[in-house]
């Protein structure tokens, strides 16, 4: 729903508990795991980033005893407008963290120590 490519999601406590990780492998562990286990209850936030896209998303997470049959959970919110790349901008066009300095990428064939 959020179109997020590769999300890094932690609980928003401070301490950097990490539930999925963008890193192959890194968090298969907690797939099989409630949100419970991990002290998430009701007015917990969670913190989603997707670094390809520079976006961050927060998550209130709130219970309710209402929702349909069959249900599990639902996302309230709208998404950002825009999210993921730009098709009408030119594809030729690269834009750094946001910088529209003229840098160009690195050409260097060189080998790294």
């Amino acid at each position: 729903k959020f179109a997020m490519v590769a999300p890094d999601v932690q609980i928003d406590d401070g301490k950097g508990t990490i539930l999925i990780s963008s890193e192959e492998g890194e968090t298969e562990a907690n797939n099989h795991r409630k949100l419970s286990d991990f002290g998430i209850r009701n007015g917990t936030r969670l913190q989603a980033d997707d670094f390809l896209q520079d976006y961050t998303l927060l998550i209130n997470v709130l219970h309710s005893e209402d929702l349909g049959k069959d249900v599990e959970f639902e996302v309230v919110g709208d998404p950002p407008e825009n999210i993921g790349p730009n098709p009408s901008e030119p594809a030729s066009q690269n834009i750094t963290n946001g910088s529209d300095d003229g840098a160009q990428p690195s050409t260097s064939t060189g080998k790294y120590v």
